[in-house]
């Protein structure tokens, strides 16, 4: 899969972060930061929005491992690092431990490169026009909200700083939801960028001044991504509990009950050049991490046939591969599991950003409350592709439908980061098992040390 990875060399160079803060890397023969904020050619900007895109990959296994776990959606039992089957699962978590900074720093790297891309698009020296310019601002900005939004996540009640484009005078923590508003201003203000890049075109034939990866096959537009930013902004406003909001976001957005439900932007990666890896690749029957038990104890089935999600992203481990022996069960630190986590193909497949598939899930979930029977309409689509039956929730009664909604979130976006996130949001984390005695149920990771300094 050919990637736009080749020229991001000189940009990881010079973008580095340390807590919220972006280093100056003063260089006579290459680019600067300075270069870049004070007036960015062309190239330059198109350099950016590579680097940008490029960077949202970084340790974004830490996230997904991390929440993962937390979730018990699966276990970490490759024996590497006691902190994944100690501290992550029985806590407290270190403020200034790996699995609390890692990440964060990733997703304010992406938050710091967007401001610096878009600085140097308003500073910029090229003759583009307003529109073009605005299609560099609001791609850069609907990313930026997005890392925010992950982030957000994470810290919960804790809270994340929104402004923090001058790393000597960093903006004060702002609360979960305080954050979640914000972090929709910002994607409406990006769709309105995104409009205007796309009103200088006809219908249809609008574009971007730049080059995305294949990732962003079908959302490589200003009109294309603007469905993408619908996409995350109703993710947002699910969070909110915005449900007629999530609906009219929705319409925007590229749901479809009639395509795949693996319709979306994709991060992809290589292993040549500068480009990395998929670090959510297990290499089957080796790397142990292993679905929780109850991932297949839990899950439905159809005739006899248990529900196609957990044998599609999931396989027996059988480290032997001998039919004699056959699978086994893994066993490390009191935690065990007999099925290994393979949600990806290879170390090149892409990983999804968000999917069609979520979308539907989000739709239903809009409609809880107020048209039940339309939401089981639209999760029976979602049972069907994973070879069950018509649902048995009782559309007059909210709780059994609301039920239903998140067993169906839990096994369609399985290791994608948000059963946690899920069960928070409905003060459901009491429904997470407790395997060993001293396990706890952790809410939020701890603002991490440097920035309570």
């Amino acid at each position: 899969m050919k990637t736009i990875y080749n020229r991001i060399l000189v940009l990881s160079v010079l973008i580095a972060l340390s807590s919220c803060t972006l280093d100056d890397i003063e260089n006579p023969n290459a680019p600067t930061v300075t270069s870049f904020e004070q007036g960015a050619s062309q190239q330059d900007l198109r350099l950016l929005t590579t680097g940008l895109e490029a960077v949202m990959r970084n340790d974004l296994g830490f996230h997904y491992q991390t929440v993962s776990i937390l979730g018990r959606e699966y276990n970490d039992l490759t024996q590497v690092d006691p902190r994944y089957t100690g501290e992550i699962l029985i806590g407290p978590l270190d403020n200034n431990g790996f699995l609390t900074t890692r990440a964060y720093a990733a997703w304010y790297k992406i938050v710091q490169t967007a401001n610096l891309l878009i600085t140097a698009v308003d500073n910029s020296s090229t003759a583009l026009s307003a529109q073009a310019l605005d299609g560099y601002k609001g791609y850069a900005r609907t990313l930026k909200a997005y890392a925010l939004m992950m982030v957000a996540n994470r810290q919960f009640s804790n809270g994340i700083r929104i402004d923090v484009n001058d790393p000597d005078d960093l903006g004060d923590f702002v609360s979960y939801d305080n954050a979640l508003a914000e972090i929709r201003t910002m994607l409406n203000t990006a769709n309105t960028e995104l409009t205007n890049a796309a009103s200088a075109f006809d219908p249809g034939e609008d574009e971007f001044d730049f080059a995305l990866s294949s990732g962003f096959a079908g959302f490589d537009t200003p009109s294309t991504f603007a469905e993408f930013n619908r996409a995350i902004a109703a993710r947002v406003a699910i969070y909110q509990d915005l449900k007629g909001e999530a609906l009219s976001l929705l319409a925007d957005s590229f749901m479809d009950e009639t395509a795949g439900l693996n319709v979306g932007p994709a991060h992809v990666f290589g292993l040549t050049g500068n480009d990395i890896a998929n670090p959510l690749f297990y290499v089957p029957n080796q790397q142990r991490y292993m679905a929780h038990p109850s991932f297949e104890a839990d899950a439905e089935s159809n005739g006899g046939t248990i529900d196609s999600r957990v044998t599609s992203k999931t396989s027996l481990f059988d480290p032997e591969d001998d039919p004699d022996l056959g699978p086994i069960t893994v066993t490390f630190d009191g935690l065990s599991g007999d099925r290994q986590v393979t949600l990806y193909s290879s170390n090149t497949a892409p990983v999804s950003i968000i999917r069609n598939e979520e979308l539907l899930l989000i739709y239903a979930e809009a409609n809880i409350g107020t048209n039940n029977a339309e939401a089981i309409r639209v999760l029976d689509i979602i049972r069907a592709a994973a070879g069950l039956g018509g649902s048995t929730a009782n559309p007059a009664v909210d709780a059994e439908v609301e039920d239903e909604m998140l067993t169906q979130r839990r096994y369609s976006l399985f290791g994608e980061g948000h059963r946690w996130i899920d069960l928070r949001r409905y003060d459901r984390l009491s429904d997470l098992p407790l395997d060993r005695t001293g396990d706890t149920r952790i809410s939020e990771f701890p603002t991490p040390f440097a920035e309570n300094e």
